[in-house]
């Protein structure tokens, strides 16, 4: 036998145990993962010092029940004034729509309250208005200007200034606009000045006409009461006064 061959049969048994073991350890490692992936997960441990919280139950809402109670509110009160600023036949005037007569002075519901109104009768167009008599003077309802007053007014259709003076005459037509609707002696005789004096100087667009005659509506049948004239005859003098 040569030294080759004798060395070949001394090695090759020596490789026979490893190859043997890597077997015996490839068929180990699926049985070591699936007994660690069986057993259970270890719990964890919460910190020193800190309290363990337990769950709590919560109680669930009752059902909402089939049929809601009835809410019992109690009747609303008479809203009726302790004093009534006009009684049947005087007359007063309404900022937006000038003198009128009270024909009645009736409570009525409306809006589930009651309340004493004043039904006013204009007199310009006969048209019928309702106003609460609790709040007549916050919404500007008065009575007819005096005498004295109305002389105030006439000096104010006298005075040779203009009332508004801005540009561009959108502009002055707003405040003009807004002057009438206040319903204020001076201020709406303020654009009755103005606008006659404007008249002379040019053709009144519609708008300017509108102002016009709203500003009468407003304030000479009211001036013609103060004064204990006819209305012709103040519409005479106020024309002498634009003309002067």
């Amino acid at each position: 036998m040569s030294l080759r061959s004798a060395r070949a049969r001394t090695a090759r048994p020596a490789a026979t145990p490893v190859k043997s073991a890597r077997k015996v350890a490839k068929a180990a490692a699926p049985a070591r993962a699936t007994r660690s992936s069986a057993a259970p997960r270890p719990m964890s441990t919460p910190p020193a010092g800190r309290p363990k919280v337990s769950a709590v139950a919560v109680p669930k809402a009752p059902a909402p029940p089939s049929v809601l109670p009835t809410v019992v509110r109690p009747p609303v009160p008479s809203a009726m004034p302790t004093k009534l600023q006009f009684k049947l036949g005087d007359k007063a005037v309404h900022p937006k729509h000038g003198v009128g007569e009270i024909t009645a002075v009736d409570e009525r519901e409306l809006g589930g309250t009651r309340a004493v109104f004043y039904v006013l009768k204009i007199l310009d167009n006969g048209m019928k208005v309702m106003v609460p008599a609790n709040a007549a003077a916050a919404g500007g309802l008065r009575s007819i200007m005096s005498s004295k007053e109305a002389d105030a007014v006439l000096d104010t259709m006298r005075a040779r200034e203009v009332a508004v003076d801005v540009q561009p005459w959108s502009r002055r037509f707003r405040a003009y606009t807004e002057m009438v609707q206040s319903g204020l002696p001076h201020e709406v005789a303020k654009v009755l000045r103005d606008m006659h004096r404007l008249k002379f100087d040019k053709d009144l667009s519609f708008g300017e006409r509108h102002l016009l005659d709203r500003a009468k509506s407003l304030l000479m049948k009211e001036l013609a009461f103060a004064k204990k004239m006819p209305e012709e005859k103040l519409a005479a003098e106020v024309a002498s006064i634009f003309q002067a």
